[in-house]
């Protein structure tokens, strides 16, 4: 019971944040925007994604374009909670990984749902060294989710 109410407060704890970001983001910045937040190192922006990552899938016809963005991610979402919820053998870091993931998958599927397209804001720009599309909290949650499980993976290598 313990095990679960964590997994079930991790997820909605990533969809929670991710959420109120853009909530806050649809309200206060003007629609195709940019704002400096660390000079032009870290920006503010409000864009609608109508696509995946960077876009992807966003010129697709819209009946592939729910099979692709939304009927395959919520049969995968659903089938890596179930599998989340009945593993117990999965190690602390894989646990919380595999909550990111899925706290920012639905929670970028939600906006698909509701909206018909995702609002990404944060750009990163280190001077032609490292740059990333527009994203959100939602990416950084899979982002940081992904990294987990492979720090995990790492971890049980080794020992």
């Amino acid at each position: 019971m313990k095990r679960s109410l964590f997994i079930a407060f991790l997820i909605i704890f990533n969809i929670v944040i991710d959420q109120v970001s853009k909530i806050w983001t649809r309200a206060n910045v003007v629609k195709g925007s940019k704002s400096e937040i660390i000079g032009d190192y870290l920006t503010l922006h409000n864009v609608e994604n109508s696509g995946a990552f960077l876009g992807m899938g966003s010129d697709l016809n819209p009946t592939m374009r729910a099979i692709f963005l939304l009927i395959i991610p919520v049969s995968v979402m659903g089938y890596v909670l179930f599998l989340l919820f009945r593993n117990k053998d999965l190690d602390k870091l894989s646990i919380i990984g595999f909550c990111c993931i899925l706290g920012g998958g639905i929670a970028n599927i939600y906006d698909r749902f509701m909206y018909g397209s995702v609002t990404d804001m944060f750009h990163i720009d280190l001077g032609g060294v490292f740059r990333t599309g527009i994203f959100n909290v939602a990416d950084m949650s899979v982002m940081l989710g992904l990294g987990l499980l492979i720090l995990g993976n790492f971890k049980k290598k080794k020992a």
